[in-house]
């Protein structure tokens, strides 16, 4: 299969809103594919490499290699040429890695250089997300969609799981099971404003959990052979070695365990989540903070799967195992009260917020669905754009990334604190490149710089030390709201508002 006729493929999703059309599309990709080709064609539809780690950089991906006059490269090709990337290390890798990449894109025609940009910078926005790519697959299979979507779950890989279905039938798809050392999608939770709102929506008896300030982990146990897994099922065993200690330390002989690692300070409470960030990823902790685990599930132990059973008795399991220090504190109550009391203890501690879990629930490895609720504060600023960057992949042409700044008083001008595109609808980025442009002041080849007249209202989860910007806080997952052209610039909140939060912002 051509890597054109994915472009063309990505491009019909891209072009429809209906969701039935991108199924009806993809599954059309799927059915088209040889053997040796479903994994690859479902992992790039689904607007992602197979390979983890390429070593190619946001900036290398945007070549200025001339490209080819006629679509012949083809996506066998195209896996080779990254896999060969993959391997590459040690001295002259980069080099290496450069003259590879040029060579594909060499081969490639201007629209497939496009594409190829947009899948390596995870920018290709088709709305094909992974589920849509798991509906594709169930239609173009023809099998139960319970067991496919279990499979997927399991597996970790939509890819895997399509090479199995479409070249293996029903019989290789009900092989793929919960392995002890290959990571599953971890279960996630859905979201409510108040607590209030997360027990009416759950009903009766629930577990109230605290929600870490750290990372996502699962640990897998065989014997001797311990796996650290992040939510993305990155492996990152080698940079949590205390994390490995602390689960071979344990009664048990094999165990998949489902939790957070954070940083803590002396006085046991968590230290900024960028030093818990770091400290992930990287195998060297020097002068770093030790990084501590806290287990909340647990979806085999020795010879036995956990996932279908009720989380109450997932917890009495997880009990047995794991000492009360590492697990995360919780309370059982059917009463908003004592839940109420129980977040708040929470917040002071310095965590994130609570997750409210059903007890009756399986684990739903993979879906975010009803039975986990988390409830957490969300802060707001009105802050000034003060410059925008051009978008790339889908958003090209559009003025996308916008830059955000907190008033200051004492100078008359305006404190920067982050970027951010997320939230905005295409109606939104139309608008924006409008509005921007008139209030456009200088620009260089990527950014246009802005009088800062207009005001944005954004959500963030909290803030963070920051030696980027000269304010010394960043804002953590900020998202655009709306746009206040209510308010003028003068009124927009200070940088002395904005480090007042930080305690609580953590």
């Amino acid at each position: 299969m051509l890597l054109a006729d994915l472009a063309a493929t990505s491009a019909e999703v891209a072009a429809t809103r209906s969701r039935l059309a991108k199924v009806t599309a993809l599954a059309g990709a799927l059915g088209r594919a040889a053997p040796e080709e479903v994994e690859i064609v479902a992992s790039y539809l689904s607007g992602s490499l197979r390979q983890r780690r390429t070593g190619v950089g946001w900036r290398s991906a945007w070549t200025s290699v001339d490209p080819a006059a006629e679509p012949r490269l083809t996506v066998v090709e195209v896996d080779a040429a990254f896999e060969a990337m993959a391997g590459l290390s040690g001295a002259g890798s980069q080099t290496a890695r450069r003259a590879h990449l040029d060579e594909l894109m060499g081969r490639a025609t201007e629209v497939e250089q496009r594409w190829l940009a947009g899948l390596i910078t995870g920018e290709t926005r088709q709305g094909a997300l992974d589920g849509v790519m798991i509906d594709a697959l169930i239609r173009a299979s023809g099998l139960p969609a319970a067991e496919v979507r279990r499979a997927v779950m399991l597996a970790g890989d939509v890819g895997v799981v399509a090479h199995a279905a479409l070249c293996g039938g029903a019989d290789a798809v009900a092989g793929i099971g919960l392995v002890v050392g290959r990571a599953v999608r971890p279960m996630l939770a859905a979201s409510a404003k108040v607590v209030a709102d997360a027990m009416a929506s759950l009903g009766g008896v629930v577990a109230v959990e605290a929600k870490l300030d750290g990372i996502r982990i699962q640990v897998h146990r065989d014997g001797d052979d311990i796996r650290v897994f992040t939510r993305s099922l990155d492996d990152i065993t080698a940079r949590l070695p205390e994390v490995v200690a602390a689960v071979a330390a344990l009664p048990v002989r094999s165990a998949i365990l489902d939790g957070e690692a954070l940083a803590l300070g002396d006085d046991g409470r968590p230290r900024p989540f960028q030093e818990t960030a770091a400290r992930s990823m990287s195998v060297d902790d020097r002068g770093r903070p030790r990084m501590t685990p806290f287990f909340f599930d647990v979806l085999a132990l020795d010879d036995d799967e956990l996932l279908d059973l009720p989380l109450r008795t997932r917890a009495a399991r997880l009990a047995e195992i794991v000492p009360a220090e590492l697990r995360v504190a919780r309370t059982v109550t059917d009463d908003a009260a004592v839940a109420e009391e129980f977040a708040a203890g929470v917040l002071a501690e310095g965590h994130e917020g609570v997750v409210l879990k059903d007890l009756a629930a399986p684990y739903e490895a993979g879906r975010r669905g009803s039975s986990w609720v988390k409830v957490k504060p969300v802060h707001t600023l009105d802050l000034v754009v003060l410059a925008v960057e051009w978008g790339s992949g889908r958003r090209r042409g559009w003025l996308s990334n916008i830059h955000l700044g907190a008033r200051d008083p004492a100078t008359g001008g305006y404190v920067m604190l982050g970027k951010t595109f997320k939230g905005m609808t295409d109606e939104m980025l139309a608008w924006q490149t409008a509005r921007f442009l008139e209030l456009e002041d200088h620009r260089d080849d990527w950014t246009v710089y802005l009088r800062p007249e207009q005001v944005v209202e954004i959500a963030f989860d909290g803030l963070q030390r920051s030696t980027r910007y000269p304010g010394g806080v960043a804002l953590r997952f900020a998202r655009v709201l709306r746009y206040r052209d209510d308010k003028p610039a003068a009124e927009a909140d200070t940088i002395e508002a904005v480090r007042a939060l930080a305690p609580a912002a953590g």
